[in-house]
């Protein structure tokens, strides 16, 4: 699976509200400004994040968004998934369960595929924008990269 550029928008934006210490809403602009994204593609992006009920807005003068939960009610899992659709490695289908496979290799691969989507949504789960926050503040140590993958 690979990250796309909406569900990497998604998370800067997010990140972006929760870092703000104000409990005022943030307009489209200040949250372009702030992340150096595209503000026409950024408005799209926080509209497909309100319906997915992580953002709330309100209009007029002083208008703009905030968050719809607390950041640590809100993992990386929901805002890829709010932007993005479920995550999966592919559309697969499912191994047989009787073991009877129609091609040589087909079910090993499709539980292979299976169990590595389940491995991504439970890490993306299991970070939530809080703990986004303190790593961008240096208060916790940022994710290192596997061994040999220089």
């Amino acid at each position: 699976m690979r990250v796309s550029t909406r569900g990497d928008y998604a998370s800067r934006a997010l990140l972006s509200l929760a870092l703000d210490d104000s409990d005022a809403p943030v307009s489209v602009r200040d949250i372009a400004s702030r992340t150096g994204l595209p503000q026409p593609y950024l408005e799209q992006i926080l509209l497909a994040l309100k319906g997915a009920g992580l953002v709330r807005s309100k209009r007029g003068v002083g208008g703009g968004y905030v968050l719809a939960r607390e950041p640590g009610a809100i993992t990386l899992g929901d805002i890829v998934s709010a932007v993005d659709g479920p995550i999966t490695l592919g559309d697969f289908g499912a191994p047989h369960t009787d073991g009877a496979c129609d091609h040589e290799g087909q079910c090993v691969l499709l539980a292979v595929w299976g169990d590595t989507a389940e491995h991504m949504r439970r890490h993306l789960d299991a970070l939530q924008l809080d703990d986004l926050v303190e790593m961008a503040r240096g208060q916790r140590p940022w994710p290192q990269p596997p061994h040999g993958s220089d």
